[in-house]
């Protein structure tokens, strides 16, 4: 297995074109979760993002996607069929996923890792939303960033990865402080160092993605 983590970007379309593309790779718990899905968006994006990230996984450890047990257990509830995604026959292999509104993104690695995407669409920064989860320097650069709505959702992808990553909770985001890291890195790939933890980032016209771990995070093609 690599000793680096790595992070799959894709639109919900991509994952779907793959020929191998095909919910029966999916866990019964999976599947019953798709015929719930009122929104053929929604229920595709689902099937992406548990699609990708087995597609991840298997690009990790040279494997067919079909032979990966995934598996994913709740830490608050205990209950086996939503919460943290992991292999059932791998205890030693960390997964991540996310879906934003057709984008959906996926990590693997050696360590835990943690992956948010989120879908750039015609939306506004919710002022609610600054004062809850953003810290009052991080609040006052996106204030004066020219987009503030990008800024917004660039801190949002960071620090959702590391809630996955486990580094905080969702009732702790404005405790943490994540404004010394630029706001506009000069790449639409970049990578930032901060104490033990890295970070990959990616920018397209339509999506961004934060990835971190304490390792460094590789980008894998799908």
């Amino acid at each position: 297995m690599p000793n680096t983590p790595l992070a799959m970007l894709a639109t919900t379309a991509e994952v779907l074109a793959r020929p191998d593309a095909d919910e029966r790779l999916l866990a019964d718990y999976e599947r019953e979760r798709l015929r719930r899905f009122l929104r053929p968006a929604d229920r595709d994006d689902y099937l992406a993002a548990h699609l990708l990230v087995r597609y991840c996984a298997a690009a990790l450890l040279g494997t067919d996607p079909a032979e990966v047990a995934f598996g994913q257990r709740c830490p608050g509830c205990g209950e086996a069929t939503h919460g943290r995604p992991y292999l059932t026959d791998r205890p030693g292999t960390h997964l991540s996923l996310s879906h934003s509104g057709g984008v959906v993104a996926a990590a693997a690695g050696p360590v835990p890792v943690g992956v948010d995407v989120e879908h750039l669409g015609p939306r506004t920064s919710d002022p609610a939303a600054l004062e809850t989860v953003l810290s009052p320097a991080e609040r006052a650069l996106v204030r004066a960033h020219p987009d503030p709505t990008t800024a917004f959702l660039r801190l949002w992808v960071r620090k959702e990865a590391l809630i996955k990553l486990g580094r905080t909770s969702l009732d702790a985001l404005a405790e943490l402080d994540l404004s010394h890291l630029p706001l506009d890195p000069p790449d639409p790939s970049a990578r930032h160092r901060d104490g033990d933890l890295h970070y990959l980032e990616l920018a397209t016209p339509t999506a961004l993605l934060a990835a971190a771990a304490t390792l460094p995070v590789g980008l894998a093609a799908l």
